[in-house]
């Protein structure tokens, strides 16, 4: 099913919009920093009225520096409601006191699950598109991300590496999830299979360092003390297991968001394999 028709089913379940055509939206306000990233590849910049404040934090924001240029909400209905916006790009975990006052002052609000696929990704991609009146830049974002996931592919019969992404707190992607994918496309085998992960869930420190990975994608942390969760990250236990698996940086932020950060995390990905090989 190519992306236009799959964005229907997949892509969003639209908030008082439903599947009737509508006119583009001239304001638009995202309350996740997943969509932040999907709105600034697709939109003018004169539509998007206001980003996540995740946007502007530098180990969440999908953006980078460019959602500095624009303004932020802390997902209020308050401060959505004052900027006018006649779309607001919402996740099935913004605030719902917020999407239930929008909805009642008759705000248009597209709803969007966590893709569990790279189709679905692609999906969120083209109806965020269609919806700011940017079809042709939806299909071209799309095409640029299927090109880096072409060039991400490893080579035809290489051995899948067996990786663990590992964040705060243990934090790891299982199996039927977005990362879980990214992690087969480029060439590896998803290790948390192997300590009992589902979806997503914590895995402790204990069982890593019994059946280390080949390559553990730790994530990364701020300058200064470390907080508590990411300590395990900067354990002594896994510190000690260098020169027997690869331990790669890898940024928290692309375990969820698709979209044009897949571009990133395909490449990263194909990096760390690289350096396997």
């Amino acid at each position: 099913m190519e992306p236009t028709r799959r964005a229907a089913v997949a892509g969003a379940a639209a908030l008082g919009l439903g599947g009737a055509a509508r006119a583009p939206a001239r304001r638009i306000v995202s309350l996740n920093p997943c969509l932040d990233a999907i709105l600034l590849s697709v939109a003018d910049p004169r539509q998007v009225a206001a980003l996540s404040h995740y946007s502007h934090q530098p180990m969440t924001s999908s953006v980078g520096a460019a959602g500095r240029r624009f303004a932020v909400t802390y997902e209020s209905a308050e401060e959505v409601i004052a900027l006018s916006p006649d779309l607001v790009l919402a996740s099935r975990h913004s605030a719902l006191a917020t999407r239930n006052a929008l909805a009642r002052l008759g705000v248009a609000v597209a709803q969007f699950a966590t893709p569990d696929s790279v189709a679905e990704s692609l999906a969120q991609v083209q109806r965020i598109a269609e919806l700011a009146g940017q079809p042709g830049r939806g299909r071209a974002e799309i095409a640029r991300i299927e090109a880096a996931l072409a060039a991400a592919e490893p080579p035809p019969g290489a051995r899948p590496a067996r990786a663990l992404v590992f964040q705060r707190n243990g934090f790891s992607s299982g199996p039927g999830t977005l990362m879980d994918e990214m992690l087969r496309r480029t060439g590896f085998r998803n290790a948390a299979v192997d300590y009992g992960a589902r979806r997503t869930t914590d895995i402790a420190l204990d069982a890593v360092v019994a059946d280390p990975p080949e390559v553990l994608l730790s994530g990364e942390t701020l300058p200064g003390a470390p907080t508590w969760g990411e300590r395990v990250m900067r354990h002594p236990a896994l510190q000690q297991l260098r020169g027997r698996i690869r331990i790669i940086s890898f940024p928290q932020r692309l375990m969820y968001c698709g979209g044009p950060n897949l571009v990133e995390t395909a490449g990263r990905l194909a990096a760390a394999r690289r350096q396997v090989a």
